[in-house]
């Protein structure tokens, strides 16, 4: 079967993507919809969680959501975050967003190289601090496994919500194709479409959560990436549709 169509389960991306590169060399229609969306929450569900964000003298932040909400939160509770705060930040780009809300310099901020565990030898330098982790409601397992190793005091408050996105004006059918890339886009497959069939219908999935959810959900998966020969998504696609041709 020739893949004609297929529908990416996130926003459409810039002019220069590896997706419209396959478009165009395989003549074929991609097209673009995230089945999930962020959403905050408010100062209550906050105090709901018996989060008081003056009792704590560090931060630590794994994204860009989490720096926004944040901020968002202490301006809606009229809280003031003081020049002494710390910042413990996953990487430097989240890090370099900061500026977006507080004046960088004179401000205690340090980051990681690039994943969670990264942050290890700096909760070993800065082990003092009472640290919030203002995060989504589902957290990483490896995010919880390194802070219950790092010997910190923390607390996560969930301060924006990952849900389902309405996706009713989408034939789910016209596609050859789904790529999806968290667990949270399978279960907005299964909410907006509830009958949906695969059939003759290929799945695409992006990391081992994704997979596992897809498998849970009784999807057959076509494509999986990240691997070895594919370590991205569109290489892990291309791939297979040169397959399909010969």
């Amino acid at each position: 079967m020739k893949i004609k169509s297929i529908l990416v389960s996130q926003p459409a991306p810039n002019e220069s993507s590896p997706y419209l590169e396959i478009a165009r060399k395989e003549k074929i229609r991609i097209d673009f919809k995230p089945f999930i969306h962020v959403e905050g929450v408010d100062a209550k569900d906050l105090r709901t969680q018996k989060i008081d964000l003056s009792q704590y003298t560090g931060i630590i932040f794994t994204s860009k959501n989490a720096i926004d909400h944040y901020f968002r939160l202490a301006e809606e509770m009229r809280f003031a975050v003081p020049d002494s705060m710390r910042y413990i930040c996953q990487s430097e780009a989240i890090a370099n967003y900061l500026q977006k809300h507080i004046v960088y310099r004179k401000r205690k901020i340090s980051f990681g190289e690039r994943t969670f565990a990264d942050l290890l030898p700096l909760f070993k330098k800065f082990p003092s601090e009472k640290y919030l982790l203002p995060a989504s409601d589902i957290l990483s397992p490896d995010i919880q496994t390194v802070l219950e190793t790092s010997g910190i005091e923390w607390t996560k408050a969930t301060m924006y919500k990952t849900v389902s996105s309405d996706l009713s004006e989408i034939n789910i059918d016209e596609y050859d194709m789904l790529v999806f890339f968290s667990r949270q886009g399978i279960k907005s497959l299964h909410e907006n479409f509830k009958n949906f069939n695969q059939d003759k219908v290929k799945v695409a999935v992006f990391g081992a959560t994704t997979e596992q959810a897809a498998k849970d959900a009784g999807l057959r998966i076509d494509v999986m990436a990240p691997s070895k020969e594919s370590p991205s998504m569109t290489m892990a696609i291309e791939k297979y549709i040169r397959n399909l041709e010969k």
